[in-house]
């Protein structure tokens, strides 16, 4: 199980005996996560420091992982970047600078490609970018206000990020398609609590998933914690069986990769026991959990959520073929992109 799970730990370094080394040698976790900064202690760097300290850490990452881990960061430009130039790596443009530029898809592609191969060649094989999110709500203080989005139109928006998975995938680097079904009307921040969709979102919000699945451009998706009843008068995205299994993977036809946006917002937290919230994941339709372990820090995180999970394949919240189904979307991937770089 510990295949299915991508997790964040604390340190620059990884030190003998320390729970991430651990938690990669021995007890296969999936991928992890890095930050430039440490959200529960300011004083600490998060992983990223310099170049040459994130080449160290992510071959010793690569050297002690079990299986070829994923190695991932947020890096889409602008506000949200890992690495940037106050760690010594070349900043990028926000979504909405390329989407508003005025060399059009020249500009989009220059910094992709930018991107992507300053990741590849600081061993970053995963990129949790770009956002697809349509800039419906201007006013959206995680969206809009953050120019996280390309443009309020489909089309543009399917342009860019088309250009932006293909410079990715030329470094062999993994893009991810977010925050499913459409995070870009709301308007409130899931990293603070609940968060419905219901009266601003629109079915238009679909068509960059639509159209990039169809062209087959598509490497994996990220749900949004994003609660919608039109499309399930229950459970937010990443918990909602309606969301993946039926729209996702059914109507639109996706059979990659889908995992979840961190699960330790407070959309999450403040709703969800930590056991109903992993298994009702992974039997909605999820393949990997991520569990960024930024805003709240436990290094046991990763053996407390394997557990729970073992604990409710027992009591039948979710069933064991369901978690042999997301190991396979894992590995798949995994061979793709991973077996190619490191080989």
């Amino acid at each position: 199980i510990g295949e299915l799970f991508i997790v964040g730990f604390q340190g620059t370094t990884i030190e003998p005996g320390s729970q991430i080394e651990i938690d990669l040698a021995q007890r296969n976790l999936g991928g992890v996560v890095l930050f430039d900064r440490c959200l529960t202690n300011p004083i600490l760097p998060g992983n990223i420091e310099s170049p040459d300290q994130l080449k160290i850490l992510t071959s010793a990452i690569n050297n002690l992982a079990a299986t070829p881990p994923f190695i991932s960061v947020d890096q889409e430009g602008g506000l949200v970047q890992r690495l940037g130039q106050r760690n010594g790596f070349l900043g990028s443009a926000s979504a909405a600078e390329m989407g508003h530029s005025p060399k059009g898809i020249a500009f989009t592609e220059l910094q992709a490609e930018a991107t992507a191969k300053m990741l590849g060649q600081a061993g970053i094989n995963t990129n949790f970018a770009p956002v697809v999110d349509l800039d419906i709500n201007a006013e959206n203080p995680i969206i809009g206000k953050l120019g996280r989005s390309f443009s309020d139109k489909p089309d543009i928006v399917i342009r860019h990020a088309e250009s932006w998975i293909r410079c990715h995938r030329e470094h062999s680097v993994i893009s991810c398609l977010k925050h499913f079904p459409g995070h870009g009307s709301s308007t409130s921040d899931s990293h603070l609590g609940f968060v419905d969709i219901s009266a601003t979102w629109d079915e238009h919000e679909l068509m960059p998933y639509q159209e990039l699945i169809s062209k087959g451009l598509v490497d994996m998706i990220m749900t949004g914690h994003l609660f919608n009843r039109l499309l399930d008068p229950v459970f937010p995205a990443t918990l909602s069986a309606t969301t993946i299994h039926d729209l996702l993977r059914q109507k639109l036809g996706f059979d990659g990769l889908v995992l979840t946006d961190d699960m330790q917002m407070k959309a999450i937290t403040s709703r969800y026991g930590f056991q109903e919230a992993l298994c009702q994941s992974f039997a909605a339709g999820i393949d990997i959990i991520v569990i960024g372990n930024n805003l709240e820090y436990d290094p046991l995180i990763f053996q407390k959520a394997v557990r729970a999970v073992c604990q409710g394949v027992r009591q039948g919240m979710v069933a064991e073929s369901r978690l042999y189904d997301a190991l396979q979307r894992v590995r798949t991937l995994k061979q793709f992109f991973i077996g190619k770089s490191n080989g």
